[in-house]
């Protein structure tokens, strides 16, 4: 980079120092890598970034958190969002994510955000074969997996086998904790019964103890898995239309019934009010997302992708419905 420290600062409005981080400290770290390492991240709900990627504190990142981060470096892993504390805007503090996440993912005032990944990964080094290199472990504990075994007689194993195009359900695997997980931190009676103790620190959530709630819980936790990562097809199937042509630029953003005007002219039509109004975490994603985006202009693939956040909240909505009508142990 030949540009002065504070040219930088203006173009990319960085703002001021900080105790922990510099503008000088992030050029610096990233002249020091002869690999740029710039990977998609997770930056709030359904908004995916660009970033450098970097494991030095105090760097490009004030605080990395490599310890957890490495886990989904390059790597294939899955791992469950939410907060110690929360300011309670909603009482839906939990997400998911495939890759490394903003710490403010789930709000503003984000510090107590945390990343629990489904897998580990070893270090590597460059002595490690292959195999040692891509092996993988489930960051579960392993006791309390053995207790759930044996209570609901099923078998654990530490990948899900779909090689035979069936899945046996006689064994389950990490992804079906998971699943399980991710259902009941979407049951509205459980957020609505614990919502003073979700308040100060994780969720706990209770042991299956019956084989069919299990299973039950398990497919529509998975709906909702898929759902958020924007991996069903579902969320393909469009529930709104963008009718008016022009030049997309986001402006002065209003909703009016039950249409996302994004400028005077333009419109994202059908838009319901649950989807417009709901929250996760201290955000709303069918607002914020337009809002992050003010005075830009939209990309083909930008309507398209606003199309699918509408229809993974309104399918969120009657998700947590159908996960209140089965009875959580």
């Amino acid at each position: 980079m030949n540009l002065n420290i504070e040219t930088i600062r203006n173009k990319y409005s960085f703002g001021l120092d900080s105790r922990d981080w510099t503008v000088e400290g992030a050029i610096e770290d990233i002249k020091s890598k002869n690999d740029r390492n710039v990977e998609r991240v997770n930056y709030r709900p359904f908004d995916f970034r660009y970033s450098h990627i970097s494991n030095k504190t105090k760097g490009f990142f004030s605080y990395p958190r490599w310890e957890i981060m490495q886990h989904f470096f390059k790597h294939k892993n899955i791992g469950l969002i939410a907060t110690r504390t929360n300011r309670q805007q909603s009482l839906g503090y939990f997400w998911i994510s495939e890759l490394i996440v903003e710490r403010h993912i789930l709000d503003s005032a984000g510090d107590s955000t945390s990343l629990f990944p489904l897998y580990l990964y070893p270090e590597t080094n460059a002595r490690q074969t292959v195999d040692q290199i891509t092996a993988r472990t489930p960051n579960l504990n392993l006791e309390i997996v053995n207790q759930i075994a044996e209570k609901l007689g099923l078998t654990f194993t530490n990948e899900k086998d779909t090689s035979s195009g069936t899945v046996s359900e006689n064994t389950f695997a990490p992804i079906d904790i998971l699943d399980y997980i991710y259902a009941v931190l979407h049951s509205p009676t459980y957020r609505e019964k614990f919502k003073e103790f979700l308040k100060i620190d994780f969720p706990r959530v209770p042991y299956p103890t019956d084989k069919d709630r299990f299973w039950q819980l398990v497919q529509l936790g998975g709906e909702l898995r898929q759902i958020h990562l924007l991996e069903s097809p579902v969320v393909e199937q469009y529930i709104t239309q963008y009718p008016v042509d022009g030049d997309n630029a986001v402006g002065k953003i209003v909703y009016r019934e039950n249409c996302v005007f994004i400028n005077e002219t333009q419109y994202f039509a059908g838009v319901p009010e649950v989807a417009w109004n709901f929250y996760i975490g201290g955000y709303q994603p069918a607002q914020k997302w337009l809002k992050d985006r003010k005075g830009r202009t939209l990309e083909f693939e930008d309507i398209l992708h606003y199309q699918k956040i509408v229809v993974a909240l309104t399918e969120t909505g009657r998700l947590m419905g159908e996960v209140d009508k089965i009875e959580i142990a």
